[in-house]
């Protein structure tokens, strides 16, 4: 049980990897889209699920901490799906005054790069466009998508933790 625990978690940490990176490296820097607010925050997201994994993967846990590692990884796949769904429905229902923040350039010209500098992490690109989609489905939607599925992930750890006894804390 241990090794396929491991396994799941280490699927995780792959997924959340590769889609991390195609974000940055191909649909960023390859097709020159520039990731909104919300992409950032879906990013951290994906980072905070990977994080948790990576974790877990190396430990092999049982029992309470799996049903921990379970825990975490559900809470946070909801936050992204939280992201996901209020970022779809923001590019479904466009609000007439764009609220995602302002551009890379108003930023650096209008303020202090230190007040500039943190917010450059927040994204430039639109949150109510959809520059990209895959079968029908926007960025977001995907990324929705990605976070269900590790949430049911969360959710079988949590279940597959309670059925198993013993300490779960105890080292690999």
């Amino acid at each position: 049980m241990r090794h396929m625990t491991r396994a799941v978690f280490a699927f995780i940490v792959v997924a959340c990897v590769t889609l991390d990176a195609y974000a940055i490296l191909h649909l960023q820097e390859a097709l020159g889209l520039e990731p909104c607010p919300m992409c950032i925050l879906s990013r951290y997201s994906f980072i905070a699920v990977a994080l948790v994994s990576l974790v877990a993967a190396i430990h092999g846990p049982r029992g309470t901490a799996l049903q921990v590692y379970g825990a975490l990884v559900a809470f946070f796949a909801l936050v992204g799906i939280g992201i996901s769904a209020r970022h779809s429905w923001l590019q479904h229902h466009p609000p007439k005054i764009e609220t995602c923040g302002a551009d890379l350039d108003f930023m650096l010209s209008n303020m202090p790069f230190s007040r500039a500098f943190p917010k450059i992490f927040g994204g430039t690109g639109s949150c109510t466009v959809v520059e990209w989609s895959f079968l029908g489905l926007s960025i977001p939607e995907w990324a929705g998508v990605w976070f269900a599925i590790f949430l049911a992930i969360g959710l079988w750890a949590l279940v597959r933790g309670r059925k198993e006894k013993g300490p779960g804390w105890r080292a690999a």
